[in-house]
């Protein structure tokens, strides 16, 4: 690209500018368009007969009565699926033993809420009278032992003496989502299309055709407005293919839509891992070995992501610290429902056992907690796969020291507790790894003279149709308003990956710059001798192209090159992973009768690279910052004898706006070497260092021989910890 291009593109400031979502306007006016809007004449409506057992072999599964039902077209039990392949799981670790799904079960229940039978009838109503008739009878039986999972990292270290040690046992949690899941399929012929509330579109497109043996152009899925999905919508789940499969056999339109009920009894769930570490630690605060085990239950069955938390816990660690490690991961097939990624999906895990060895460290030694931090954070960043990028770790502890006032609080601290308050001050420094691989961007100049942008990230409220259109905007020098930014339809995006692991600016955001650049430069090569001048004194202006003295559209260009039109098309791989980074701190008060927590305030720095729109970097933040509040002090799902105790939000805690503390955000970024963009993730920040510091804030409040605790941090439990009467 020319000098003078180059400087035009430096003077419009799209990327870095507040710019509201261009989503908002239609959602906000009930105009957006999810799964269960759809309506189609003739459609038909699934509903799933779930086990009631927790466990056993099915003796009996009589459908007979309910086939007679009114309205009931078809039930399907595991003998009717026929399927050419197993589902598709992501073999990430190296002695991985796959657990694939199974969309009926056959002749074992091995969850509470596992599909038994599928219904199709003309009304829901109709289809849930025809389940009451389905007899289904299961002999109790323990489940078989399945083999384990285990992968390791860094290198076997000799024994410490006197380690640090930590442990933090987390709650199986659900990644709930304004939107429940919901499946829509409509046949024609051999082909089918299929909506979906969904991450990942194409993934899905590929696991339909694998498993109904139908090439890949027969099927087409399209995840329009999908109201949230924090990986619970990641992976290809039995009721979307039961749907899909149903509408193929039965040539008529399908639709399924799971109940809140649905979703807390069968849906994936999140962490429930068990950690546990020792390190070493010299007179002066130096850490000077790390040993660490992860324990990860995966349910009865694994979708496409399911090792992802095992091995990104196991990778990241030490964090942002220069430490020697030794690090084990085990995953566990377990009875109950899948275990997949939730936001943060293996990071948080890591980042609360780690920053608890910290804390425990400088009250063993008599440090404070920002100095020891300050003593092992790493000052020269590698750039090998699985270490941070880049980040100034210390200069993050700096800021946060000065916008906290850091060592007056501890004075106002220890003032409060000498009147009786049980206060505590909590650090967490944490790296967010931002996702690898590649991903697609589609770019073509319309006739009209505005531009069309397709990517292959997803979107399920995170603003992508405004970032995408600010990095276009900025790349071109036009105005966003002259970009449409599509997403979410393999018709218009073949291949794709969709949003996962905070990766959708940092690869997709790059594959649509590499995209736009592009075109760019096709743009002048087309358009100098129509202006006639050489390529290299074309300029770019908000309306179009100059040079020679004359000014040729964006609409002009278009009419000129007529049918062949200009599109670029990306497949951009990731040389490298960025890895996001920040520090934090939370203040806490627990009441001494009720063990009740209050958090009073947190403020944050934060790492996120180049930032495209500091509107949605903060709503990201913000998000996070709810769920990681909510997985640290109240969500837990709750069994008791195989059976859901948490079944719906009577009795399964989120965080509500009254939960929420004042945020003090401040971005301080270093640009990620690892894209052109210099953009790092966000999207998972919250939940890996805001439970982490909230962890530390509370174990700082309570006695010093308090034992480790594990999440959430009820009252109930802080009550028990400062009573000592456990449970």
């Amino acid at each position: 690209m020319t000098g003078s291009v180059r400087s035009a593109l430096q003077t419009n400031g799209w990327i870095g500018r507040k710019m509201p979502r261009r989503e908002d306007a239609r959602l906000l006016r009930g105009r957006g368009l999810f799964v269960d809007d759809l309506q189609a004449e003739g459609s038909l409506f699934l509903e799933v007969l779930r086990s009631p057992y927790p466990a056993g072999e099915i003796t009996l599964l009589d459908t007979g009565a309910a086939v007679g039902m009114p309205g009931v077209v078809a039930i399907f039990t595991a003998k009717d699926l026929v399927l050419c392949a197993q589902s598709a799981v992501n073999p990430l670790l190296p002695n991985a033993n796959l657990i694939t799904m199974e969309p009926l079960a056959d002749h074992r229940i091995s969850a509470a809420g596992q599909a038994v039978a599928a219904i199709i009838a003309t009304s829901r109503d109709a289809a849930r009278d025809a389940m009451e008739l389905i007899v289904l009878e299961v002999d109790d039986a323990p489940a078989p032992q399945q083999a384990k999972t285990i992968a390791h990292w860094g290198k076997r270290l000799p024994a410490f003496e006197h380690p640090v040690t930590a442990a933090v046992d987390h709650a199986l949690i659900a990644p709930f989502a304004m939107e429940p899941r919901a499946a829509f399929a409509m046949p024609d012929g051999d082909t089918l299309t299929v909506w979906l509330s969904t991450q990942t579109p194409q993934r899905g497109r590929d696991d339909l055709c694998a498993m109904l043996g139908l090439p890949r152009e027969a099927v087409r899925v399209i995840a329009p407005d999908v109201g949230g999905a924090f990986g619970g919508k990641a992976s290809l789940m039995p009721e979307d293919l039961l749907t899909a499969f149903a509408a193929l056999k039965l040539q008529r339109p399908v639709k399924w839509n799971a109940s809140r009920s649905d979703d807390f009894l069968a849906a994936t769930q999140g962490r429930g891992a068990s950690s546990r570490a020792e390190m070493s630690v010299d007179h002066t605060g130096h850490a000077t070995g790390l040993r660490a085990e992860f324990t990860f239950p995966l349910g009865h069955w694994m979708p496409y992501s399911a090792l992802s938390p095992v091995r990104n816990a196991g990778r990241i660690l030490p964090g942002p610290y220069d430490i020697p490690f030794d690090v084990s991961a085990t995953a566990e097939i377990t009875e109950g429902p899948a275990v997949n990624i939730y936001r943060g999906a293996g990071r948080p895990e890591a980042a609360m056992l780690m920053e608890s060895l910290m804390d425990k460290s400088a009250r063993r030694l008599g440090i404070d907690p920002m100095d020891i931090r300050r003593r092992n954070a790493m000052r020269n960043l590698s750039h090998h796969p699985d270490t941070p990028c880049s980040g100034n770790y210390l200069a993050l502890l700096d800021r946060l020291e000065v916008e906290t006032g850091y060592h007056d609080l501890r004075a106002q601290q220890a003032a409060r507790r000498e009147n009786g308050a049980i206060c505590g001050l909590g650090l967490a420094l944490y790296v967010e790894p931002c996702g690898q691989g590649w991903e697609t961007a589609h770019l073509t100049l319309r006739e009209d003279g505005t531009f069309l942008a397709a990517t292959g990230s997803s979107a399920q409220g995170q603003g992508r149709e405004t970032a995408m259109a600010q990095i276009v905007a900025q790349a071109l020098n036009v105005d966003p308003s002259q970009i449409a930014v599509v997403a979410g339809d393999t018709a218009d995006v073949p291949d794709g990956i969709g949003a996962l692991a905070s990766r959708s600016t940092a690869i997709g955001g790059s594959a649509m710059w590499r995209a736009a650049s592009a075109l760019l430069g096709r743009a002048i090569d087309v358009a100098a001798p129509l202006l006639g001048c050489a390529a290299s004194a074309v300029t770019v202006t908000q309306t179009g192209l100059c040079g020679g003295g004359s000014a040729l559209s964006w609409a002009a260009l278009a009419k000129h090159l007529g049918p062949d039109r200009l599109c670029v098309d990306i497949r951009h791989t990731a040389d490298a992973e960025a890895w996001a980074s920040g520090a934090i701190l939370a203040e806490i008060a627990i009441d001494a009768d009720t063990g009740a927590l209050t958090i009073e305030r947190i403020t944050w720095i934060d790492d996120a690279g180049t930032v495209i729109n500091p509107l949605l970097v903060q709503g990201q933040l913000l998000g996070g910052a709810a769920q990681g509040i909510g997985a640290a002090t109240m969500e837990r799902m709750v069994y008791a004898d195989g059976q859901l105790q948490t079944g719906s939000l009577m009795d399964y805690a989120l965080p509500r706006a009254t939960d929420m503390p004042p945020i003090h955000l401040f971005s301080q970024p270093t640009p990620s070497p690892a894209n052109p963009l210099g953009v790092k993730g966000v999207g998972e920040a919250g939940c890996i260092g805001i439970p982490a510091a909230i962890l530390n804030a509370v174990m700082d409040a309570l006695p010093a021989d308090t034992p480790d605790l594990s999440l959430p941090l009820s009252s109930e439990n802080l009550w028990r910890a400062l009573t000592g009467k456990p449970l």
